[in-house]
């Protein structure tokens, strides 16, 4: 992996790099958009751009990377890797990005950083960079050849469920009546569609229905803007123009956060908000399957009128012999429900769960901690981030 120089190196300059790298991918994304602004309409999201959030998430994923190998330089972060590329395939990622990324990462570094930027430091981050790529693109490369493609695939939509005032399902088949490939309970496909100044931005939802039945069905909450955080513009299009008959262009599934095949282990699935999505076809296959061990199912939402997918949530749970639901309200909490945020308290966590969590950061980091607490090993506690990871940047700072 890293060599003996280059580590050395990269230890020594890691925490100028780290205090400086929020200022190089400001200087990076610059560059990279105004030498090519077609990947700014249809390759990244405006959206995290606007915000920042996709700048925090580079720079927490190279610190992240770079932090590993000078701590353990004979290994990779196969798991850090392995989301990432996932992510990268889901958008149709293909290795000549990768020197694009190179030339326009290493000019911001060399800006910013100015004289520090030694040829012995140039050459042991330029090996840290593509050591990372090289990575990236060999587990990149596996996922296309089992997907059996890099493109995405025109979908008709064939229904369209409004679940609450701000959330929609939309259920699709192949435009062109061909076979549909399965998918992982938990796998997310990435849905591109063209706006109205021409942009075709692309954006990744979870499946929320059960593996196996032939179709892909997503579910989309509107985005409303806040603060910084413009509003959705992938979402609201989809609310306000996609109808039954339209079509679509999705990718194939992707996504590591899935339920191990066959375990007959307790589980923990813990979710709120719009994170049910994955939950909802986790259970689905879970009952599919007859899973018979404990399943604790958690869920927090503003309000019951707010709980998008509740009925599937509380079928598919219905059918599990062992299914224990703890649902929690902010308010308008009905009987058998309670009010609050999520507490696991009172909720059973038997020796050797595994936990799933997908939802706001705030509440996967609560969850973490209290299921840490009752003993389960942090290994066994797994989650999904919907946009960029910016809890593997927080834990990187």
């Amino acid at each position: 992996m890293l060599s003996e120089q280059s580590a050395a190196t990269v230890r020594a300059t890691l925490p100028a790099v780290g205090a400086a790298i929020g200022e190089i991918t400001d200087r990076f994304y610059a560059r990279l958009f105004a030498a090519h602004p077609e990947l700014l309409r249809n390759l990244f999201n405006r959206g995290n751009q606007a915000s920042g959030a996709q700048k925090q998430a580079l720079a927490g994923s190279i610190a992240a990377f770079a932090g590993h190998l000078v701590k353990h330089p004979d290994e990779r972060p196969d798991v850090m890797l392995s989301r990432i590329a996932h992510k990268h395939a889901s958008l149709g990622v293909a290795p000549e990005h990768y020197p694009v990324v190179h030339e326009h990462l290493f000019a911001a570094i060399a800006e910013v950083l100015g004289e520090a930027v030694t040829p012995e430091v140039a050459a042991a981050w330029d090996e840290v960079y593509w050591l990372m790529a090289n990575a990236l693109m060999a587990i990149e490369k596996r996922l296309y050849e089992e997907s059996g493609t890099t493109a995405r695939r025109p979908w008709e939509v064939v229904e369209r469920v409004e679940e609450t005032a701000d959330v929609v399902t939309f259920r699709l088949r192949p435009a062109d009546g061909g076979p549909v490939r399965d998918f992982r309970a938990g796998q997310y496909v990435s849905v591109q569609v063209e706006l109205p100044d021409g942009a075709r931005q692309i954006r990744q939802y979870s499946l929320s229905g059960a593996p196996g039945d032939g179709v892909r069905q997503f579910t989309v909450k509107r985005v409303q803007g806040a603060d910084s955080a413009p509003d959705g513009e992938v979402s609201n299009h989809l609310h306000a123009r996609v109808r039954v008959g339209d079509v679509l262009d999705l990718s194939e599934p992707y996504g590591d956060l899935v339920l191990d095949a066959g375990a007959e282990t307790p589980l923990l699935l813990a979710s709120a908000g719009i994170g049910v999505t994955p939950m909802v076809a986790m259970l689905a296959d879970l009952a599919a399957r007859g899973h018979g061990a404990p399943v604790a199912v958690v869920h927090g939402d503003r309000s019951p009128a707010e709980h998008a997918l509740r009925a599937d949530h509380e079928l598919y749970a219905g059918k599990l012999p062992e299914a224990a639901v703890h649902f929690f309200y902010e308010r308008d909490a009905e009987p058998g429900t309670r009010t609050g945020l999520v507490d696991l308290a009172d909720v059973a966590v038997p020796a050797g769960t595994r936990a799933y969590l997908c939802g706001p950061l705030p509440f996967m980091r609560a969850v973490r901690a209290q299921l840490i607490d009752k003993g389960v090993a942090p290994a066994d506690i797994h989650y999904e981030v919907f946009g960029p990871d910016l809890w593997l940047a927080q834990q990187a700072a």
